[in-house]
């Protein structure tokens, strides 16, 4: 694991919030010039703390839509089946986040589709396909309370 220190923190935080900043920018904000700036860029990239730069989109402007979390179990508790589930998760577009858990239920997942009628023949395809789901539950999300945000940097690192 790579140590970081107060200066990557400051470029972790800048860049978490504002992912178009030029280098120079970057550089600047954080205190450093531009090449060693860069270099500490290209390690935390390297490194693969960096995953890649977004854009936020809202999603509301670009027209109807509806997210839903789906808790899901499986039939068979085998790792061929862990396995063959999150391969087949990866195929469809709609499915915008998943988690495996512990606990309850075998994994979370995020759907976002048009509407609800779209997103039940999504459901049915998945059932369908026999990708080894056994039961799911459908919560769908009525109004965003808060937005996915920058985790507790300094707190993760200690």
């Amino acid at each position: 694991m790579l140590k970081l220190d107060a200066r990557d923190m400051a470029i972790l935080r800048v860049l978490s919030t504002e992912g178009r900043i030029t280098k120079a920018e970057l550089a600047t904000k954080v205190g450093l010039s531009a090449s060693p700036c860069w270099e500490r860029l290209k390690k935390l990239e390297q490194a693969g703390i960096i995953e890649g730069y977004n854009a936020r989109i809202n999603l509301r402007k670009l027209g109807p839509h509806v997210t839903v979390f789906v808790a899901a179990e499986l039939a068979d508790h085998t790792p061929a089946s862990f396995r063959a589930f999150e391969d087949s998760v990866q195929r469809y577009d709609e499915i915008t986040a998943c988690w495996a858990l512990g606990g309850g239920f075998d994994y979370l997942m995020q759907i976002v589709t048009t509407d609800i009628d779209t997103y039940q023949r999504l459901i049915d395809e998945m059932l369908e396909a026999r990708i080894g789901l056994a039961r799911y539950f459908t919560y769908i999300v009525t109004k965003p309370v808060k937005s996915p945000a920058l985790p507790p940097l300094e707190a993760l690192i200690g």
